[in-house]
């Protein structure tokens, strides 16, 4: 069948939206019809390289290519089609995707760390997890690739099971596209991967869709006091409408705010979410850390940043944890409904982070619109729910 995606053809964009050929989906795999797609800044960072290579550097290393591909890793959608064998899901299904995918059989599931799936860490590699090949094809029949196994760009895509999480058919299927990845990433950072208790002191630095979806966990867990950090001042502004009770322009003013709120002790836990954390973000969201506090590293960096300093001592001394998180460690088929049942008991709030609705057509002014910071988060709304 033919449909319609924003494609990269290589580093640089911009996104050209075109039509391209689909594949049947085979054993093991499902079409899906796109409901909606969130603007994740992750999706620009493949457009400027900082996670992705041009293909000519990767041809001169021997390394498989990534372009063209379709963008998008955060959708919803419903089942058009489902392929040999699949029996846990079927047509008319409502689901959202997982960026990360879940096989439920390696060492990590069953260890009940599925963010760290043997068959997640796959993800930016080209054609489907289920045989590597593709479903997926350019006009002129070039394999054309589709980000984290996803491609939410796209009105159409065909999937592995093991990348959907259904969901209850009257949920929204709009709002529930940010299930997929901003409110897990985000919410989880801060309830299983910061250790935060009810009562604590919470700074989130950078609030963006992932941001938000912290400030909201901490609200939701019992924080006590929530402060954001962003040099914008419509997302400072954002970030109290979701519970934020202080905020901050920046990491050096949260520092003293923190330092005053707390008489000197410092966050409990400090969730580092900018669009792209630099060293810099590192040290100074330790030093916004109390002693035996965790700092969570949630938002991307550079794939060129191979090093951070930090003060040592003070970071061995004062017992404090510096943590990594994909996903917000969290277990998709698990969390995302328990995350859905927030939402339907108006706790977590998913309608109001949608800052602005776009068509597929707009995604390069939409990208700008959340480069500019005048969106907290985006949609592409395919217009069929």
């Amino acid at each position: 069948m033919k449909s319609r995606a924003a494609i990269l053809h290589d580093v640089g964009g911009p996104w050209s939206v075109e039509e391209f050929e689909l594949d049947a989906p085979r054993a093991g795999e499902v079409l899906v019809q796109l409901a909606a797609a969130g603007l994740c800044h992750s999706d620009d960072h493949i457009l400027k390289g900082d996670m992705s290579a041009p293909n000519e550097v990767l041809r001169s290393l021997g390394l498989p290519t990534m372009f063209p591909t379709i963008g998008g890793h955060e959708g919803s959608g419903i089942i058009r089609e489902i392929g040999p064998g699949v029996t846990d899901f079927a047509v008319g299904d409502h689901v959202v995707m997982s960026f990360v995918a879940v096989c439920g059989q390696c060492r990590w599931c069953a260890s009940g760390m599925e963010y760290i799936c043997d068959a997640g860490i796959g993800t930016m590699t080209p054609g489907m997890p289920t045989d590597g090949t593709f479903r997926h094809h350019t006009s002129d029949g070039r394999p054309l690739g589709h980000i984290s196994k996803v491609g939410a760009f796209a009105e159409h895509t065909v999937v592995s099971t093991n990348s959907l999480v259904k969901i209850e058919p009257d949920l929204p299927l709009v709002p529930s596209a940010l299930l997929s990845c901003a409110i897990p990433t985000g919410y989880g950072s801060v309830a299983n991967r910061s250790g935060m208790r009810a009562g604590d002191t919470v700074v989130v630095v950078g609030a963006g869709g992932i941001g938000t979806g912290a400030i909201q966990g901490a609200r939701i867990n019992g924080a006590a006091q929530i402060v954001a950090v962003d040099p914008v001042d419509f997302k400072r502004k954002s970030a109290e409408l979701f519970g934020a009770t202080h905020t901050a322009a920046s990491v050096a003013e949260a520092l003293d705010l923190v330092r005053g709120l707390t008489y000197g002790v410092m966050a409990d836990a400090v969730v580092v979410s900018p669009s792209l954390i630099t060293p810099d973000d590192v040290r100074d969201s330790l030093q916004l850390t109390r002693k035996g506090g965790t700092c969570v590293l949630t938002g991307m960096t550079s794939q060129l940043t191979r090093s951070v300093k930090i003060d040592l001592q003070d970071f061995i001394l004062m017992n404090k944890t510096l943590a990594g998180t994909v996903f917000g460690s969290c277990n998709g088929k698990v969390d995302i409904p328990r995350l859905a049942k927030l939402y339907q008991t108006g706790q977590l709030q998913l309608d109001e982070m949608i800052t602005r609705r776009y068509r597929l057509d707009d995604i390069n002014d939409a990208y700008q619109d959340l480069l500019n910071g005048e969106i907290v988060r985006g949609v592409i709304d395919f217009g069929i729910a």
